[in-house]
């Protein structure tokens, strides 16, 4: 069992989803902060200081507190200025995704285009030197035969 584990450990798969999950979060805290410090910002600034991390609804008559910290504390709180948030993160990774894979794409077809020219333009190799004596043989054969 032990080896049938490191087997499935070992292979290429797994390594790369592994890394791509290490890289997925590194790039999440990229993205976070993106919304956090430099799109939500804007957004606030461009609807009046419109910030949707204190935007909630207190779902007891004990809470409050005017921010989502401090009503977390006092009691139930439905944060959906939270959710908008996380919402937000979403769509903008989705697009820079979306962006990355079409500009891969995009690249990978350049490429080939490229490959294929090059493969048009280029004249086919020489048979190599046992197949050249074959065939000028069979057409000393064939010359033979014809006269």
């Amino acid at each position: 069992m032990l080896n049938d584990f490191k087997a499935f450990i070992a292979r290429g798969n797994v390594m790369d989803l592994a890394v791509g999950v290490i890289i997925g979060g590194a790039f999440g805290g990229i993205v976070k902060s993106l919304v956090g410090d430099i799109i939500m910002p804007i957004v606030g600034a461009v609807f009046g200081g419109f910030d949707f991390s204190n935007y909630f609804i207190p779902l007891s008559s004990v809470v409050t507190a005017d921010t989502l910290e401090e009503a977390r504390k006092q009691g139930a709180v439905f944060a959906y200025g939270s959710f908008i948030t996380v919402s937000i993160n979403f769509l903008i990774l989705a697009w820079i995704i979306f962006l990355m894979v079409r500009g891969v794409n995009a690249l990978r077809r350049q490429v080939e285009r490229r490959e294929e020219k090059v493969a048009e333009a280029a004249p086919p190799p020489p048979p190599p030197a046992d197949i050249a004596l074959l065939t000028e043989i069979r057409d000393l054969l064939a010359a033979r035969q014809g006269s």
